[in-house]
């Protein structure tokens, strides 16, 4: 199956490359975009994962979903990091998870700019380009920290910007790349310590999750329950290495205040 995967993400992230972020529209909250080039990398996905396992169905960011069952679901983000694919920075990914039971059981995020593809399957560890990667072990005070700075929710801004002040004075770093997967990701590898981000929809954490677990990481939904996956509302999603995560969890923690209409 993960070989599948392999190929199915790089011929999707092809469209990617080749596509103009152009034909750009909005999506309700905040600077939320979307390209004529996320449109058809999904529907590219779509019909390579139906196939791929039959039954199953999939839920994406840029379709109607129905919510989430027991039955086999693919969830998709075509294009994570959309605004910087739109700017051209290079760093944007696609992410599929695998849902089956509400567990996450298989996860790959592909980044074609730097060629790299994270996998995941469950109790089978997490891997980057077939390698075996793990979460680093920096404690809290050495701690590199990536952040979401949840721009469609404008409610979350000061707790946000309150908590990376609080980082900031008590870790080595803060760090803001606008990939969400691509953070998990990379703090499933080692290159970060902490990563939190207050408001992110399922496509945006749900592969990020297996490959954190898989790598020997802590995840948390600090909104949610976190033994089974729930997509009812978005997620405050927390992930770190599990030596500075106790500390790293109360303060993000303590600065997160749900929203009173439970959003």
């Amino acid at each position: 199956m993960l070989q599948a995967l392999d190929r199915i993400l790089r011929d999707a992230a092809q469209i990617m490359l080749r596509e103009r972020p152009d034909n750009i529209t909005s999506k309700e909250g905040h600077a939320n975009f979307v390209t004529q080039a996320d449109r058809k990398t999904q529907d590219a996905l779509q019909e390579r994962l139906l196939k791929l396992l039959p039954g199953s169905v999939m839920f994406g960011e840029e379709k109607e979903n129905e919510p989430l069952g027991d039955g086999p679901t693919w969830v998709v983000d075509p294009i994570d990091g959309t605004l910087n694919y739109i700017h051209g920075l290079m760093h944007s990914a696609i992410a599929v998870a695998l849902v089956e039971g509400r567990q996450a059981s298989l996860s790959a995020v592909y980044n074609p700019y730097r060629d790299e593809l994270f996998t995941a399957e469950k109790g089978q560890g997490a891997f980057l380009n077939g390698q075996p990667v793990r979460v680093a072990e920096h404690p809290f005070p050495r701690a590199l920290t990536f952040y979401g700075s949840s721009p469609y929710d404008p409610s979350l801004v000061e707790a946000t910007f309150e908590a990376v002040k609080d980082l900031m004075h008590q870790t080595a770093d803060v760090r803001r790349f606008g990939s969400a997967i691509l953070d998990l990701a990379y703090l499933a590898s080692g290159r970060a310590d902490i990563f939190f981000e207050y408001s992110l929809s399922p496509w945006d954490y749900t592969a990020g999750k297996l490959l954190v677990e898989e790598a020997g990481g802590v995840f948390r939904l600090l909104n949610l329950r976190n033994d089974q996956l729930d997509y009812s509302k978005p997620a405050a999603v927390f992930a770190a290495n599990p030596v500075c995560a106790k500390e790293a969890l109360a303060l993000v923690e303590g600065h997160y205040h749900p929203r009173e209409d439970g959003k």
